[in-house]
């Protein structure tokens, strides 16, 4: 998959591709979307003191980072699904610069995200542990997670662009995979959308 790299206006990298005319992360800013929809809204709503993550689509791996920090940060262990059909290369990876823009010491825990083995459980850091699945979620049924998830961050490409990962199969599925509470958080804010996630069983509210 052919990826270009640009730089946001917060700037920190988004990556392009040309051929789904999409963006990974917002251009108005990589890590204040991030942060803003799936650490403010999403994670740090959680109470619970150990916290299973579920993340739709890895991507470059910002969500992923910005979670390992807020563990370290509590001291709160956090175990992290996540699960990405095409994965960016180590090569790309590592010419992000989130890093460099949060903390510039952290930049080997950023690439070692990226340099983990897939299909297993990595503990990345002290109360970070990652699995990252390659897998092709569109077909819901592929996925049978060992233990239901406390969080959700649903970071697929947008519904016009990858319309099959937006189906009520995938939001159903998501809901009988979610511990009691749980909580979903999402970029998207389309009325469709927000449809199949009440349908699914889910409280939506906007951010």
């Amino acid at each position: 998959m052919n990826i270009k790299f640009e730089i946001t206006e917060d700037g920190s990298h988004t990556l392009f591709v040309p051929e789904r005319n999409e963006h990974y992360h917002s251009t108005h800013g990589a890590i204040q979307e991030s942060m803003h929809v799936y650490i403010d809204a999403g994670l740090r709503h959680c109470v619970k003191s150990e916290v299973k993550v579920l993340e739709i689509g890895f991507g470059t791996g910002l969500n992923a980072f910005l979670t390992l920090l807020e563990a370290e940060k509590n001291s709160r262990k956090i175990d992290f699904t996540s699960l990405e059909l095409y994965p960016v290369s180590i090569t790309d990876a590592e010419k992000l610069n989130y890093a460099e823009l949060i903390d510039p010491t952290r930049k080997e825990v950023f690439n070692e995200l990226h340099k983990t083995g897939w299909g297993k459980w990595n503990q990345v850091a002290l109360y970070f542990s990652l699995l990252k699945m390659r897998l092709d979620f569109s077909n819901p049924s592929n996925f049978h997670p060992e233990n239901k998830f406390d969080v959700v961050f649903f970071d697929a490409f947008a519904p016009e662009k990858q319309p099959e990962m937006w189906t009520p199969a995938i939001f159903d599925k998501i809901y009988s995979v979610s511990s009691e509470n749980a909580i979903l958080t999402t970029y998207c804010a389309k009325g469709s959308v927000r449809r199949m996630l009440q349908a699914a069983g889910f409280f939506v509210e906007r951010l």
